[in-house]
C-alpha cells in the first residue's frame, strides 16, 4: 500500500507547494476557519468581505451579536457562528490579541484551550494551530478521509486515531503539514471529488477505488 510520505510526494509533484491559508492577517484567518464550518470558502468569502473593515479582534469583540450574525449571514448558521466567534474572541482576549504570546503555549494546553471554546471542534482548532499559531499539526477533514480511504487505508473512526496516524507518516515540519492539508483540498477539487476525475490523477496507480460507485 501507498505510503502517507509518497501519498503527499505524489501530491506534491503534481500541484507544487501551497500557500494555503488564504487570509490577508491571521485574525482573519481564524476567522474563516470558524467561518468555514458546514459551508464552502466562495461562502466564507462573501461573509469576510461584509467583515472588510471590521477584520480586527476589537472592532468584532465591541460588534454587537445581531450586527456580527447579519454581517456573516452568507456563511450559514450564522446566527450560531456569530456565538462562537464572539466565544473565540473571548478567548483571544485573555491574551491581549497578541498572537505571539499564545504561540508560547504548549501545543497540548494550547489545542485543550482552543477545543475548549464552544463550537471550537477539532478540525477547527487545527486550523487555527497550524496556519495562525505554526504548531504542527496534520488538519484532517472530509477530504482527507475520501483519499485515504479510496487508496484502501483502514481510516480511524476518531479524528484524533486518524490524525495521530497521518502524523506518523509525515516529517513533524510546519512548512509540510501546512502544505498536505491544501494539497489535499486542491486534490479533491480537481480529481477525487465525490464522483471522481481519474484521468490525469497523480493516485490513479494506487488508487482501489473504495466507495466509488
Amino acid at each position: 500500500m501507498i505510503t502517507v510520505h509518497d501519498i503527499y510526494e505524489k501530491m506534491l509533484a503534481r500541484q507544487g507547494i501551497q500557500r494555503w491559508w488564504p487570509a490577508d492577517s491571521v485574525f482573519e484567518m481564524m476567522l474563516g476557519a470558524i467561518l468555514v464550518q458546514n459551508t464552502n470558502w466562495r461562502n466564507v468569502e462573501q461573509a469576510l468581505a461584509n467583515l472588510a473593515t471590521f477584520i480586527e479582534p476589537e472592532k468584532i469583540r465591541d460588534m454587537p451579536l445581531e450586527e456580527l450574525g447579519q454581517r456573516i449571514r452568507p456563511s450559514g448558521f450564522y446566527n450560531q457562528k456569530a456565538l462562537k466567534i464572539k466565544a473565540f474572541v473571548a478567548w483571544f482576549g485573555r491574551y491581549h490579541f497578541d498572537v505571539a504570546e499564545v504561540k508560547k503555549q504548549p501545543f497540548d494546553v494550547l489545542r485543550a484551550e482552543l477545543i475548549g471554546i464552544k463550537g471550537i471542534g477539532p478540525e477547527t482548532a487545527d486550523c487555527m494551530l497550524a496556519y495562525a499559531f505554526d504548531k504542527p499539526v496534520v488538519v484532517v477533514d472530509a477530504y482527507t478521509r475520501r483519499i485515504f480511504e479510496r487508496v484502501g487505508y483502514e481510516v480511524p473512526k476518531k479524528y484524533d486515531d486518524f490524525r495521530q496516524m497521518l502524523e506518523r507518516g509525515l516529517p513533524n515540519e510546519l512548512a509540510v503539514v501546512q502544505t498536505f492539508h491544501g494539497l489535499v483540498l486542491n486534490h479533491c477539487k480537481e480529481h477525487c471529488l465525490k464522483k471522481p476525475i481519474c484521468e490525469g490523477c497523480p493516485l490513479e496507480s494506487d488508487c482501489l477505488k473504495i466507495g466509488i460507485a
